[in-house]
């Protein structure tokens, strides 16, 4: 792959994930929060589900693996975006965004206490950095809104679905699990929508043309890309990147919700730019030595 077209997919599936919180809170005029993600991933995971099938990928063959899909699913698509599509409510989709990108930081962290990986210095260094972001961003607010805890809550939801898929996605197809732990996830938000909300979908062009880029565009082709890019390339230097997706979720709620982006925002989501590129990023020569967190 040619550095032109590695760029492009970048910034493609970067730009795609970030847009995904600007035009959800658009959604929520027409939908429910959780009821909005909950058809997002449904939608998305039967899609997947689909092409899988006919792709005649690998299926699992045993009810345990079937239900590691279904604890992946519950914390990397039910609790990640329920946690982000309900603090759309109260926070901007440029925090937010922010907010749900610490999963990196917070891999580190939770992989050095519970799985006892050992990371590098520069890592740590990276965790540190991004806090001082987190302490920055929310130092500046009066009050800690309900967003703002449901903004770090999906990042945590995040991080622990990375480090399971780390630890048992290794005998699961790539392509079978992000299919069928999207479908559980939406189905488990589905049935959560009508104990935790009150449920209301307005079906027009405008909410059919929403869901349908969040379910295909934000979600389908967005993981393809992903995963694409980590299995052809060096997975260390596009993790790396993932600092790009909070910086369009930033310039999306900018452009398509004439959000501000105050000052305390920009210099606290710069730190954490900055301290996800070092906890991602890995020299050629340190990749088959050290652990490092990717986001699957």
């Amino acid at each position: 792959m040619n550095k032109f077209t590695y760029s492009f997919l970048v910034i493609l599936t970067t730009s795609l994930m970030g847009s995904a919180f600007a035009i959800g809170k658009i959604g929520l005029d027409y939908a429910s929060p959780i009821m909005l993600v909950a058809l997002r991933f449904t939608i998305a995971g039967v899609f997947m589900g689909i092409i899988v099938y006919l792709l005649k990928r690998p299926h699992p063959k045993d009810f345990r693996s079937w239900g590691k899909i279904f604890m992946i699913g519950a914390f990397q698509t039910a609790g990640v975006m329920g946690c982000i599509f309900v603090s759309l409510k109260t926070i901007t989709a440029g925090e937010s965004s922010i907010l749900t990108f610490m999963n990196p930081l917070l891999v580190v962290i939770f992989g050095t206490i519970f799985l006892k990986h050992h990371y590098r210095k520069l890592q740590w260094f990276g965790v540190s950095i991004g806090f001082i972001g987190v302490f920055i961003t929310f130092g500046a607010h009066l009050s800690i809104k309900t967003g703002t805890i449901l903004g770090f809550g999906s990042a945590i939801s995040w991080a622990i679905g990375t480090l399971l898929i780390k630890t048992w996605g290794m005998k699961i197809d790539v392509w079978v699990l992000t299919a069928y732990q999207m479908l559980f996830g939406g189905l488990i938000l589905f049935i959560s929508s009508f104990f935790l909300e009150t449920v209301f979908f307005i079906p027009n062009l405008s909410s059919i043309t929403i869901l349908l880029w969040l379910a295909i565009m934000a979600s389908v082709i967005q993981f393809a890309i992903w995963f694409y890019l980590l299995q052809t390339g060096d997975p260390g230097k596009t993790s790396a990147f993932l600092f790009l997706a909070p910086f369009f979720g930033v310039l999306s709620g900018a452009l398509l919700l004439n959000e501000t982006i105050h000052w305390y925002v920009m210099l606290g989501g710069g730190f954490i730019f900055i301290g996800i590129f070092f906890a991602n990023w890995m020299p050629q020569k340190n990749i088959k030595k050290t652990a490092h967190s990717t986001v699957e």
